[in-house]
């Protein structure tokens, strides 16, 4: 088991805390899991402060024994309860706490009105941007992880290469992918960020069910009913019709994303055209992408070469296409920056992105999903398997 090392969840802080003085916070508190797990190596139940100018301090529910034995914080104490919040968190910071940051984007409403009058007359504000800025870039130790899980995940599309076979269902095929990846080390489940976007473990659609869903994607999926909408249903997959797997593995915390087209005999013309068209469109955001380049430049580009296709009407989903084109990704799958219209985040050495181009018809959808590491050349692909139309 894999811990995170102390020294790395150091540079974390000093990231963060450098952030929290240039916007006038005195500290930041953090409860959700995601930001949890990566500004102090674990999730049990706990308040992470981090001040502005002192040493962070975990506070924890439950369970205090292993947060102790995951964390590589020295300060690690039970809190019996919330009404002591206050007082303890002044001890651990250097300065009067005057203004405090939380999780805004994803703590609900009734939890802040608690700590707001918990708190009161501190000034709660939002701080989710600032260490979503701070997990933005990869460091060394992060990016050693995520190339293990692209190495896990070429193993998975390997294996559904040879599994693949007519007749079977959707929902058996995602089993076997659910089962393999399983005894690879994979989590069970992908961390969103977005509210109500639980996702499934891997989106399997074949031939007509990409009907659109409520999901933030390009292809929908009927999914087993309507409590879980998108995906994997009981539809038999059929010879000629497209095969859309997007697929995520999660190793020590960390994912990496794919999508790849699967076909068992073969495909209508505009399908094969189309998916020429999501490699070029691919192909000319990868050139595109450098340090410095606004990510909402990528869309802008990948927009544009799909209107000059056949196709554009069709593109990123159909007849209600997604806003976007690709995102970062990490310890969640919605990790910024984000690779839609107006969207100016500079992009950075360390970055960690997917990008996946789609055209989505009544008949199937087709495309292809990458994992990059951005350098300071350009990109580089974790995630290297075949990309064009996959016949089995």
């Amino acid at each position: 088991m894999r811990y995170t090392p102390k020294s790395e969840l150091e540079q974390r802080w000093a990231k963060l805390q450098e952030l929290l003085k240039q916007h006038g916070l005195d500290g930041a508190v953090i409860i959700q899991n995601a930001d949890l797990f990566y500004f102090s190596g674990t999730i049990q139940r706990s308040h992470l402060f981090i001040p502005a100018e002192g040493r962070p301090a975990l506070l924890v529910k439950k369970t205090l024994e292993r947060a102790a034995e995951e964390s590589g914080l020295e300060t690690i104490t039970r809190l019996e309860s919330l009404k002591e919040m206050p007082a303890v968190l002044q001890s651990h910071s250097r300065r009067p706490i005057k203004k405090l940051g939380f999780e805004l984007d994803v703590l609900p409403a009734a939890q802040y009105f608690r700590y707001q009058k918990l708190f009161s007359p501190v000034e709660i504000v939002d701080a989710s941007p600032l260490m979503r800025t701070v997990r933005m870039v990869k460091s060394a130790y992060e990016l050693q992880i995520l190339k293990e899980a692209a190495e896990f995940h070429g193993e998975v599309f390997s294996m559904i290469r040879e599994t693949l076979q007519e007749g079977i269902t959707e929902l058996e095929l995602a089993g076997l992918i659910e089962s393999y990846s399983r005894k690879k080390g994979h989590a069970g489940l992908l961390r969103v960020r977005g509210f109500n976007q639980d996702l499934v473990f891997v989106h399997i659609c074949s031939g007509r069910n990409v009907v659109p869903s409520y999901f933030d994607g390009a292809v929908g999926g009927k999914g087993v009913s309507p409590a879980y909408a998108q995906g994997a249903c009981d539809k038999p997959i059929g010879r000629n019709e497209p095969i859309l797997v997007d697929y995520g593995f999660v190793h020590d915390g960390y994912m990496v994303d794919q999508t790849r087209i699967f076909c068992i005999g073969e495909l209508p013309d505009h399908l094969t055209r189309a998916q020429k068209a999501a490699l070029d469109i691919l192909e000319r955001m990868k050139k595109a992408a450098k340090p410095g380049v606004a990510s909402g430049k990528l869309y802008d580009l990948a927009r544009q070469t799909a209107d000059e296709s056949p196709f554009g009407k069709h593109f990123m989903g159909f007849p209600d296409p997604v806003a976007f084109v690709g995102h970062g990704i990490g310890i969640e799958l919605d990790e910024l920056p984000v690779f839609a219209h107006g969207f100016d985040t500079p992009l950075e050495e360390g970055m960690v992105i997917a990008l996946e181009p789609k055209f989505v018809f009544p008949e199937g959808a087709v495309g292809v999903e990458n994992t990059y590491l951005l350098t300071s050349q350009g990109l580089e692909t974790m995630t290297v398997f075949e990309e064009g139309i996959i016949y089995v």
